[in-house]
């Protein structure tokens, strides 16, 4: 990556390729869901919330600014919700767009802020949060690019790809986390899920 920037251009690139790759996998996921309820559906009814909001990035063009940009992704997201996990998708969108529509430009502190956020907003929408979900993944990977950001860090490259690799950790950690998973041998389909969307952002 040349720069150690993301402007919008950039952003809504990330967030169509992270949607793509999340439905491309999709039927995986679905397999994985044994929690709260194995109803086979976590793929689908986050694909359908990501979807939502990629359809409405798509529609601003090409050289959307943060701030349209921004609320696509919001409001799309917060439109598209189905299920817990699409709804904590959302959520978690929902504060990540929120600290960073401001902005013209993000570097590595802004997306470390912005990720908290997500995390934070996304906690406070789930009445009883569980742990070794969705959430954990999601607050593992905060965690890891506030300290890389607090360390310094100044590839925006080695901070993602740092970032991505804590949160397929603290992922692979879910079965210790929910007993059901553990039975099941699978870890978390939220958490894989999100996973999905990152990779493929951070590919594009």
């Amino acid at each position: 990556m040349a720069s150690n920037i993301i402007d919008a251009k950039l952003l809504a690139k990330m967030f169509l390729a992270g949607a793509n790759n999340l439905e491309s996998h999709k039927e995986w996921i679905n397999e994985l869901n044994v929690f709260p309820v194995p109803d086979g559906d976590t793929g689908t009814n986050m694909t359908m919330t990501i979807m939502s909001a990629a359809r409405e990035v798509a529609a601003l063009g090409e050289n959307p600014d943060m701030v349209t940009l921004c609320k696509a992704i919001s409001s799309g997201s917060l439109r598209g919700a189905r299920g817990n996990s699409g709804v904590i998708l959302s959520q978690l969108l929902r504060g990540f767009t929120k600290a960073i529509s401001d902005k013209t430009e993000l570097n590595i502190e802004m997306l470390a802020d912005a990720f908290e956020k997500g995390v934070e907003t996304a906690y406070k929408a789930v009445m009883k949060p569980k742990e070794g979900t969705i959430l954990t993944v999601a607050r593992g990977g905060a965690e890891k690019a506030r300290e890389l950001s607090d360390e310094g860090i100044t590839d925006m490259e080695a901070f993602l790809q740092q970032t991505i690799d804590h949160a397929e950790y603290v992922l692979s950690q879910t079965p210790e986390m929910l007993p059901v998973l553990k039975q099941a041998g699978v870890v978390d389909s939220g958490g894989q899920g999100l996973i999905q969307v990152v990779k493929g952002a951070f590919d594009a």
